[in-house]
């Protein structure tokens, strides 16, 4: 991929975590196509910013997603049980 589409898509999962909402790793990809963002908060964190993590369920990661894209996992996958990490930036 390009330097100039990464980076494009890098900020844009920034701008989505400075405006407050909380994001996943499943979501930067799905929305944002952002496959590393733990680097991208650790850039965040060496540039000052206080992003927090918690571990949520696959579950709400997935409401969210389905409300601007369609995710359906297979029927088997335990998605109450499997735990994304979520991160926010402290306001």
């Amino acid at each position: 991929m390009a330097k100039s589409i990464s980076t494009g898509l890098n900020m844009a999962a920034k701008e989505h975590l400075v405006s407050g909402q909380p994001l996943t790793r499943l979501e930067a990809l799905v929305l944002f196509g952002v496959s590393n963002l733990p680097e991208l908060v650790y850039e965040m964190r060496k540039q000052g910013w206080t992003v927090n993590a918690r571990n949520v369920p696959y579950a709400m990661a997935m409401v969210r997603i389905n409300k601007h894209a369609v995710l359906k996992p297979p029927a088997n996958l335990p998605v109450r049980e499997i735990q994304l990490t979520e991160y926010w930036v402290s306001k």
